[in-house]
């Protein structure tokens, strides 16, 4: 947990709200409630983006604000506010009160603490001059083009954030404080032809230094281009059901939509989940073990403690195929009669919290990735992935490639442009037939969206072969 004096100094010194009086106007908008909570957060947040050698926009925002939530049952009672004032506090508890169920004494104990430090507290915005910032961006384009003269047009941008978050409840405070940092390069290459792009991002918890650095910056722009390079070349993808064999790292996004939002606490409660009323029952095939760790160093989706105050943790989903947790955030754990498991997250104060992924991806098995490959008489090997959709109640997925070759024979053939995954997240995870042994974690680039809500989040998983899935395309099978 971060040091109380950061968040102390900004909500009660500089804003001006008084401590005793926010903890007494807490207690009593809570008195009689189950649940609930004083959510304080201010944030700073900066973009620079570059387009066709121009830096095309440059923002500089500073947020700050509340929100108050009583709980009562299922029912929540939510008021917030963009001011940090008593007269707003005290206005936004009498609006709260209404849910109350009036059952003095009943209220949920609050989380234990927690000494972890998962992040600096740094705030990596004034740390690099702007300045700096463009001329890393005028950088980044200059290097791309240099490096191939198919190179059409460079993209690129570098964006970070610092949040101090700190939550009051009757029974006690937490708070936390979030830098995040991001860069990204997309390359568009032509041949004459024809035009293509790659795309390549990188940050974490850390400040821009982590992202900056020369040869890390140039890596990012080296892979774009390899990407968009390979794509000049693909032919039409294949279209029918047949073997796929998925990439390390951030095809573990297709594990994160397909089967993690599944397993979220409130859509099982509701029982509109395709996992609902399975705990303890077979959903995937022996050997694969999929966890959400929000306790991983420095990175995009981890979390010192949720938007509840709950220590964030690591939490087995699935064990050799047996399905054993769901992402908990207090009320729907409550409902449950399950502990949480500190993924109660929300996108800022203006927002309830509800239970979201941190850090979400399939443990490693014992295969050589050459192996699985040579194991494929006719299939896909799908490298990158782009958008998806999922039905959360059916588990129907489906999702573009942005970088996938066909296997013919054990052997990697030609790239290949327009492939979609169709499926369904539940009956793919019972098609896993080999399991790499090179589990890697993301570059730091996810988002997650839910209910409106975008957070930052991490994904990962090892080579993995999925005996059978349909491949959609523009070429026969």
């Amino acid at each position: 947990m971060a040091d109380l004096s950061i968040t102390e100094d900004l909500f009660f010194n500089r804003a001006g709200l008084d401590r005793d009086a926010c903890l007494a106007t807490v207690r009593s908008a809570l008195d009689g409630a189950d649940d609930g909570e004083l959510f304080l957060e201010y944030r700073q947040s900066e973009s620079v983006s570059l387009d066709d050698g121009r830096i095309r926009a440059a923002s500089f925002d500073t947020a700050q604000g509340f929100g108050l939530r009583a709980v009562s049952g299922e029912t929540s009672g939510f008021a917030h506010a963009s001011t940090l004032d008593m007269a707003s506090l005290n206005r936004a508890a009498e609006v709260v009160k209404a849910v109350r169920s009036g059952n003095s004494g009943t209220f949920a104990a609050g989380p234990n603490g927690t000494n972890a430090a998962l992040y600096t507290a740094d705030n990596p915005l004034p740390a690099v001059s702007f300045e700096t910032k463009v001329k890393l961006l005028s950088d980044i384009d200059s290097y791309a083009r240099a490096k191939d003269p198919k190179v059409q047009q460079v993209m690129a941008s570098l964006s970070g954030s610092w949040q101090a978050v700190h939550i009051i409840r009757p029974d006690g405070v937490a708070a936390d404080i979030r830098p995040l940092v991001r860069l990204n390069v997309t390359v568009l290459c032509s041949d004459g032809s024809r035009l293509e792009t790659g795309s390549h991002g990188l940050g974490g918890r850390v400040g821009y230094d982590g992202v900056i650095a020369e040869e890390v910056w140039k890596t990012c722009v080296d892979e774009a281009l390899r990407q968009a390079l390979v794509n000049l070349d693909s032919v039409d993808a294949p279209a029918g059901e047949m073997e796929v064999v998925c990439g390390a790292g951030w095809p573990g996004v297709l594990l994160h939509e397909a089967i993690g939002h599944g397993l979220e606490g409130d859509f099982n409660r509701k029982k509109t989940s395709a996992f609902s009323d399975l705990m303890g029952k077979r959903v995937a095939a022996p050997g694969v073990t999929v966890v959400d760790d929000g306790t991983l160093p420095d990175r995009r989706g981890s979390l010192t403690i949720d938007d509840e105050g709950t220590p964030s943790g690591r939490t087995v989903l699935i064990e050799d195929g047996i399905l054993t947790g769901y992402l908990q955030d207090r009320l729907n754990a409550r409902l449950m009669g399950m502990a949480p498991t500190g993924n109660g997250r929300r996108q800022s104060h203006a927002h309830q919290p509800i239970p979201r992924m941190t850090n979400t991806f399939m443990l490693g098995g014992d295969k050589d990735p050459g192996e699985i490959i040579s194991s494929v008489k006719k299939g896909l090997y799908a490298v990158n992935f782009g958008g998806g959709q999922v039905d959360i109640v059916s588990g129907k997925f489906v999702f573009s490639c942005t970088e996938a070759y066909l296997i013919e024979n054990g052997k990697l053939g030609p790239a290949v442009k327009g492939a979609t995954l169709i499926g369904n997240g539940p009956d793919v995870l019972t098609k896993v037939s080999m399991i790499g042994n090179d589990m890697a974690l993301d570059p730091g680039i996810g988002t997650c969206g839910k209910d409106g809500q975008g957070v930052a989040c991490g994904v990962g998983q090892p080579t993995l072969k999925i005996a059978g899935l349909t491949v959609g395309g523009t070429a026969a099978a």
